[in-house]
């Protein structure tokens, strides 16, 4: 690889679909090989692993069962190596790897302990990051399967960690860039390690964010996203086949889908790609000649209306005493127990006497312990109430707050539905919803005609 090449360094991340078995991730190898500015691959666990893990992590079962979940996560990996030349020194490592994943599995305290979790966990993105690196070189590409815990450094917050910006850059540089020229290196998302030496998980989809941190930490210039869709639609294309794949999006656009739940990116990805300005691209490793959908700092067009998002799994709490009327500290307080257990509020309203506002609360999660931890906090100073069984939709665009028209056109198409809460004006990038979980297929269907038809 030229010096010039390592000025234009580029981080490229596949996900479970794309390393889930010996063909898909031969079509992703042949990627790697046919761009030279790829230095850096970042690979997620194979499809099905990484539900097999939570299942043993979270869930109570007999050892015959654990056994059998093992068993099933064993015959993925090894249906990858039976296609695989040169195996010894792959099978000794990955005997190694379940026998470790084993012992955790088995372990009498894995579904009380976070640490054992995320150990347990990261063994999905460790036996993929190996067998791809095999693959890589049965292709022709020079790649050393590398641990991305000797760099990705972060608290100890178990099963959502805060990665350490400063310590990653000062041991990616040393680490990693100096064989940057001469070998690629592929690693594993999700995971990073603390002070102590270890084992922590940056949380759902936290692939995509190792994969940005990288980039941003090697001053790369480019950080491409590999998946099962051909880049970022307009909305869910399972929710709807009107769906289509969008050209180009802004980074405040991306940020904005991404935080209210498009699939495609980990709500982290656009920081550390909008510090330092790296492009992402975001494509299908099944069809990478289709293309994809390029996210840059400026667009050549910024519509009113870009794309439609829905955040599942959502619960809606209000707080109450008649102690709030004209009283002040409040809202401080309960703020300040919300900020406490770091939870992201979406929407929020308020009235004399309560405030009503919205939480992410995907089960069996760090989020869904959190959340009832910071409940059980406010109800010992205010009546508390959790309204379950709803859905986040949020219209994502540009200049909403100001533009002539916008918000009248989403509403007039939702209009039959019972929308419980709205939030719309804080942010000229996006307009949502609170609605039923029943009912909120439809309302992005019925947007999605009334707004990209």
């Amino acid at each position: 690889m030229s010096n010039s090449d390592l000025k234009n360094i580029n981080v490229a991340k596949f996900g479970g679909t794309s390393v889930a078995n010996f063909g898909a991730m031969e079509n992703c190898a042949n990627i790697v090989k046919n761009n030279s500015t790829t230095r850096v691959v970042v690979v997620s666990a194979s499809a099905g692993v990484t539900n097999l893990l939570v299942d043993i992590a979270n869930t109570a079962m007999s050892k015959e069962q654990i056994r059998q979940r093992l068993a099933d996560i064993e015959a993925i990996q090894y249906a990858i190596v039976a296609d695989l030349e040169n195996t010894d020194e792959v099978v000794d490592k990955l005997e190694q790897l379940l026998t470790s994943l084993t012992d955790l599995a088995l372990h009498e305290e894995i579904i009380h302990r976070a640490d054992l979790k995320d150990a347990l966990l990261s063994h999905g993105e460790r036996m993929s990051s190996l067998l791809f690196s095999q693959v890589l070189k049965q292709v022709g590409v020079v790649a050393e399967n590398f641990d991305v815990r000797n760099v990705l450094k972060t608290d100890n917050q178990f099963g959502k960690a805060t990665p350490d910006l400063e310590q990653i850059k000062t041991a990616t540089q040393s680490i990693m860039q100096p064989s940057l020229a001469n070998t690629v290196f592929v690693t594993q998302g999700f995971i990073g390690s603390d002070a102590d030496g270890n084992t922590t998980t940056l949380g759902r989809g936290g692939s995509d964010f190792t994969a940005a941190l990288l980039a941003e930490a090697l001053d790369a210039a480019t950080c491409e996203i590999w998946t099962d869709v051909i880049g970022v639609y307009t909305t869910d294309p399972r929710i709807t086949d009107a769906a289509r794949p969008l050209p180009e999006l802004s980074f405040e656009e991306a940020a904005e889908m991404a935080t209210f739940g498009a699939k495609v990116l980990h709500p982290a990805t656009m920081e550390p790609a909008l510090r330092q300005n790296i492009k992402v691209f975001v494509g299908s490793s099944r069809e990478p000649e289709k293309g994809g959908t390029w996210i840059v700092k400026d667009c050549e067009t910024e519509p009113a209306y870009r794309a439609i998002t829905r955040r599942k799994e959502q619960v809606m709490v209000t707080v109450k005493t008649p102690k709030m009327m004209y009283a002040q500290g409040f809202l401080q307080k309960v703020f300040t127990i919300i900020a406490k257990h770091k939870l992201s509020v979406d929407l929020i309203t308020t009235s004399e006497i309560c405030v009503s506002f919205t939480l992410d609360n995907p089960a069996n999660s760090v989020l869904e312990r959190l959340n009832q931890a910071t409940i059980e906090e406010l109800g010992q100073f205010c009546e508390v109430l959790v309204e379950e069984n709803y859905d986040l939709v949020t219209v994502v665009g540009n200049n909403m707050h100001s533009a002539a028209g916008v918000s009248s056109k989403i509403f007039a198409a939702v209009a039959d539905y019972n929308l419980r809460m709205i939030c719309y004006g804080a942010n000229p990038h996006n307009l949502s919803v609170l609605v039923s979980d029943k009912d909120s297929s439809d309302v992005v269907c019925a947007l999605h005609d009334a707004l990209f038809a």
